[in-house]
């Protein structure tokens, strides 16, 4: 069967444009030696087209029944699988020449097919990604994106025993170094054989264009530095931005803050991330607009957000780089302490800011500044301005730049969750008598006197309305401003 497996993925290869049909034998040949066969001989039936996954799947049946892969876990089949893909994923200097290529005619070309063959060549996996759960919920704010990410592989207890006896490495540093392209992988970092990065310039400074393994919305990119050096939001940042979004029209990028708690996972690594993805906060209107003295050209106001929002408009992307650098030296240094904003305690700086670019309908240049505080208290440990306890039975996790924007990514633990809820409210369950729910309990409480809770739809659709609605009361925790009175004193000082 192993020859019928073979045959099936490099007609896969050659359908999808990863293998060019002159190289077909070769490729064969390729994956007769990583399978360790002797023998090959193509199978007078050929099979039609079935599902990527469908193949490495019974490619991986086939190896472990014969001996080839000896272990079953999730790290040891995803190592296995990605260096098969690896056989037939053409090498770096082919596919930046056909992206550079498309590039001259359309940057959206050029993402379109980029995009499409980093699907295929399986490492984003998209049966994974099709597990994930989404929806619309409906906020004062705007309809805001829920998604509860099923796409990461729980961790085996085999890969953990495995990972802890297995000599340290720092050779990628991070998971974002440029070195990942084609790295082969250990039980603790994935393998990447089928990974293609593009060479791009923002500012003058080298970077990479890359998409997301998990790709939380449409084209989610990541821009990585091509160097390993640690996030700093400064003047740069902002034209950075600006440039990636006039190479690449079509797409939104922005940056998580440089602290912790309200930055990103990797503080080390400078990278932005984007997408051709329209967030709920890119809907948002303005609320108030204001001039900001020397920048009467620009549009400046804040947003109808939970988070505290300031967004610029303007045709200059020069220009709107200075006004952005001046409210981010403003905000850095700025203290109110009837507003409890402290720029910094004992010598420890609390205030920054996560930036979005984008280019809107009317084809001008924006960007949202978003002001951030990590500061920390007895009563609140995980920061001031972070999800608040009450609202840790949904999402304790840090609030980064794509939540944000809009899309709340939620731990998976909510799906059986969830569905047992549904099942206790339908049957009159104590719900507080189940452990594994009982922490929604008081949440339940608040609002199940204003639905229909008759039907499986109408309990899912309102489980999944709350959870909107929360989610938005967890932005307004790590907004800084809780009134507009407060904001515009700091507005007064640019």
């Amino acid at each position: 069967m192993i020859n019928t497996y073979i045959t099936e993925l490099v007609n896969y290869g050659v359908r999808e444009g990863l293998v060019d049909g002159l190289d077909r034998t070769y490729t064969i040949n390729r994956l007769i030696e990583f399978f360790g066969l002797i023998e090959y001989e193509e199978p007078e039936v050929i099979p039609g087209p079935r599902d990527l996954h469908l193949i490495l799947e019974d490619m991986i049946s086939w190896a472990l029944g014969s001996g080839v892969l000896e272990s079953d876990t999730t790290a040891a089949k995803d190592l296995f699988d990605t260096k098969i893909m690896g056989l037939i994923t053409p090498p770096p200097s082919v596919v930046i020449r056909k992206f550079n290529e498309l590039a001259e005619r359309s940057s959206k070309d050029a993402t379109d097919w980029y995009y499409a063959f980093s699907r295929a060549t399986n490492y984003i996996r998209t049966d994974r990604i099709a597990k994930d759960m989404k929806w619309l919920a409906p906020t004062k704010f705007g309809d805001i994106d829920i998604t509860i990410n099923l796409s990461k592989p729980e961790k085996d207890p085999r890969d953990i025993a495995a990972a802890g006896k297995a000599k340290s490495t720092s050779y990628p540093k991070c998971l974002l170094c440029a070195e990942n392209e084609g790295y082969s992988g250990t039980v603790t970092h994935p393998a990447r054989q089928n990974h293609r990065i593009i060479p791009i310039t923002l500012d003058g400074e080298e970077y990479f264009l890359q998409y997301s393994p998990y790709v939380y919305y449409n084209e989610h990119c990541i821009i990585l530095n091509k160097k390993h050096v640690p996030m700093v939001i400064d003047r740069r940042t902002f034209r950075k931005l600006l440039s990636f979004v006039e190479q690449f029209p079509h797409y939104t990028a922005g940056s998580n803050a440089d602290i912790p708690i309200v930055g990103g996972s990797i503080l080390s690594h400078d990278h932005f991330q984007g997408g051709a993805y329209t967030f709920p906060m890119a809907r948002a209107g303005y609320r108030r607009t204001f001039t900001i003295p020397g920048f009467e050209d620009l549009t400046a106001g804040i947003i109808n957000w939970p988070m505290s929002v300031i967004r610029l408009q303007g045709d200059s992307a020069e220009r709107l780089t200075d006004c952005a650098d001046l409210i981010l030296g403003k905000w850095r240094s700025y203290t109110d302490e009837g507003a409890f904003i402290f720029a910094e305690t004992d010598g420890v700086p609390h205030n920054a800011i996560t930036p979005i670019a984008r280019k809107n309908s009317e084809g001008k240049l924006e960007l949202d500044l978003v002001l951030r505080n990590n500061i920390t208290t007895d009563e609140h440990p995980m920061g001031v301005y972070h999800p608040h306890a009450e609202y840790h039975h949904i999402k304790k996790e840090n609030i980064g730049l794509i939540e944000v924007m809009g899309l709340a990514v939620l731990p998976s633990r909510l799906k059986k969750e969830m569905a047992e809820l549904e099942d206790a409210i339908l049957s009159g369950a104590d719900i507080r008598a189940n452990d594994s729910i009982s922490k929604h309990a008081d949440w339940v409480d608040e609002w199940r006197a204003d639905y229909d809770l008759t039907t499986p739809a109408s309990v899912r659709e309102a489980i999944q309305t709350e959870i909107g609605r929360t989610f938005a009361k967890i932005l307004g925790c790590a907004g800084v401003y809780k009134n507009e009175e407060d904001f515009m004193r700091f507005i007064g000082t640019l």
